[in-house]
């Protein structure tokens, strides 16, 4: 099997961190195309568990020696640079053999070569946004191949190779991998300062998002959300610059930008506490048509990220009320709003866990305003309850302020210490660079430095039928089990 247009061989892939939410999507398109497929990661996981069901050789731990795991080298290894250190000794064996080294991203661009390929771009919702495109298309009958963040609930997976025309996928900004794919619809959902860590400063963060524009192909078209004042900014500079663009949202937000063609309109969107119902008015290829869906995810951020997942669908050639019709059936990502359990009895009876993986004081916001929302929809006086685990130190220090603000949307909350994840860890700092500053005097504060503490300090905050979430990218959503579980003990 030969790497679309290079000399790379992808008939033996070997990926460093093959157990990656991105990775592990790659490596399974590459079995389903026959490939064989080696790697390694530095714990066992469950997506490392699926791939060895599927015949992928992967080792524990990172050694040179995990590049003999097929029998004889691979053809290209896989590697994520924002991830893995370069003295890593499988890729320092892999210079040495002279074997082609990839990003993801390459190896995804490559994947993709002759799709209609539907990439979705944004500081927040691509992971939510795509695999609502993905429910959606595949309800239309386009049989789409795809790869994203996070594992649908319905179809338990977060990658597939479909035998249709269509591929969606991620487009990822923060190592400006994005650049890599030359996508027919590109979808930026928001843009908004982060990964400073990476990009330095917002106006080089902000100008990836340009070059992604430019990307698009001769005949494609770039899909801006309306509501969002930088994603239209990128599509008028867009329009300018030539490329086809259609913008999404409120009809409130297209009146202010009449400039920025409106593809789809939110008509009406009712939350009566249970799924939203949501008209959209469409406006593609010079035909018009009212569409109409239930959304089951709560929040008006995830009706506007349906609304873009119907857009691109309609723009890539699909039929739009069978797409409307896959969006009714959407239920969601994991560690997105994803519901965890309920207390059946005792002291916090009806009580509810949930599990998100909000990272960005935007996104915090968003969840934290959509459980609020949900609690007022049902009635009786639930109050919303928050284990945070910051993820960066960078982030943390960037964002401390809007972070504190976003908190105190919740009546209660539980700040952990930092995730460094790939950063070292910074002296003297720590997670009371946020509770600080949140206002107590309407939301409860702890900071929790003791992680296996956390459950029961969340415990003490909480009442009965409240909403109690588990929120960032690290290692907190293992909690969200030990906290149900904590609350469904007496005593």
């Amino acid at each position: 099997m030969n790497h679309p247009g290079s000399d790379v061989d992808l008939a033996r892939v070997h990926l460093i961190g093959i157990g990656g939410s991105g990775m592990s999507g790659v490596a399974h398109i590459l079995l389903d195309r026959g490939s064989v497929v080696t790697g390694s990661d530095v714990k066992d996981s469950l997506p490392v568990r699926a791939l060895r069901a599927r015949g992928a050789q992967i080792a524990v731990g990172h050694a040179a020696d995990n590049l003999d795991l097929a029998g004889e080298l691979p053809t290209a290894v896989v590697t994520s640079f924002a991830a893995i250190p370069q003295d890593n000794p499988e890729l320092a064996r892999a210079r040495a053999e002279a074997i082609p080294v990839l990003r993801r991203s390459d190896l995804l661009a490559e994947l993709m070569e002759g799709y209609t390929q539907v990439l979705f771009a944004g500081t927040h919702g691509k992971t939510s946004t795509t695999s609502m495109a993905v429910v959606a298309l595949q309800a239309a009958g386009e049989e789409p191949s795809f790869a994203i963040g996070g594992q649908l609930n319905r179809a338990g997976t977060n990658a597939h190779h479909g035998q249709g025309r269509i591929f969606a996928a991620e487009a990822d900004e923060s190592d400006a991998s994005l650049l890599r794919y030359a996508p027919d619809i590109a979808v930026i959902t928001n843009i908004e300062p982060d990964h400073l860590d990476y990009f330095g400063d917002a106006d080089s963060y902000f100008r990836v998002f340009d070059d992604f524009a430019d990307r698009v192909t001769e005949s494609g078209t770039l899909v801006v959300c309306l509501d969002d004042a930088h994603a239209v900014e990128c599509g008028r500079r867009a329009i300018q610059r030539g490329v086809t663009v259609l913008g999404y949202g409120t009809a409130a937000a297209a009146e202010v930008c009449p400039d920025v063609p409106a593809g789809a309109i939110i008509a009406e969107e009712a939350h009566c506490g249970g799924p939203a119902q949501v008209r959209v008015d469409l406006a593609v290829g010079g035909a018009e048509r009212r569409v109409e869906y239930s959304m089951s995810v709560p929040g008006h951020h995830m009706v506007l990220n349906s609304v873009a997942a119907l857009l691109a669908g309609a723009c890539a050639g699909a039929d739009p009320q069978r797409l409307a019709a896959g969006l009714s059936e959407y239920t969601g990502v994991r560690r997105r709003f994803e519901f965890k359990g309920e207390v059946a009895e005792g002291t916090f009876a009806g009580a509810r866990v949930y599990d998100d993986y909000a990272h960005h004081p935007t996104e915090v916001a968003a969840v934290l305003g959509a459980a609020r929302e949900k609690a007022r929809a049902e009635g009786g006086g639930a109050r919303v309850v928050v284990c945070f685990q910051p993820h960066l130190y960078s982030r943390t220090r960037e964002f401390a302020a809007e972070f504190a603000a976003a908190l105190s949307r919740a009546d209660a909350a539980v700040v952990l210490d930092i995730f460094g994840a790939r950063e070292t860890p910074v002296e003297g700092m720590d997670s009371r660079i946020i509770t600080d500053r949140i206002d107590r005097t309407a939301t409860e504060v702890r900071y929790e430095p003791d992680f296996s503490a956390a459950p029961a300090t969340v415990r003490e905050l909480t009442r009965p039928g409240d909403i109690v979430l588990t929120m960032g990218a690290g290692t907190v959503t293992m909690l969200a089990e030990e906290i149900l579980s904590a609350l469904a003990q007496e005593g």
